[in-house]
């Protein structure tokens, strides 16, 4: 698959906090968990390891005061995974944050796209 250039300029987010980082990755991994019902599923969709999904999910849950997935054991009857208020909340302030930047980041994006090749 090729990758085409963007028709616009986008501004990517990443956030660092005294106990890690919140970016693009992570977020997407919270949308699809939500979407999708679990962090194995999610991680599929984004072309992720089981581990490396599951290590981010660790990552975050640790990293905020009330964890960002719940996760129920898999089994004969199968697990899953929500986001939790906690989740949905951060998921909701990262994409505020990232619109507002982008709002703010325009001017100056369309003036580096007049300077591209685009």
């Amino acid at each position: 698959m090729s990758r085409q250039a963007p028709l616009a300029a986008l501004l990517s987010l990443r956030i660092d906090l005294p106990g890690g980082r919140i970016g693009p990755g992570k977020i997407n991994l919270l949308e699809a968990i939500e979407r999708e019902g679990s962090i194995s599923a999610a991680g599929r969709a984004l072309g992720m390891s089981y581990k490396r999904a599951w290590d981010l999910v660790d990552a975050l849950n640790k990293q905020l005061r009330e964890p960002a997935v719940a996760a129920s054991p898999g089994g004969p009857r199968g697990g899953g995974a929500t986001l939790t208020d906690a989740g949905r909340k951060l998921v909701a302030d990262y994409r505020e944050i990232e619109r507002a930047a982008q709002r703010a980041a325009a001017p100056r994006l369309a003036a580096l796209m007049r300077r591209t090749r685009a």
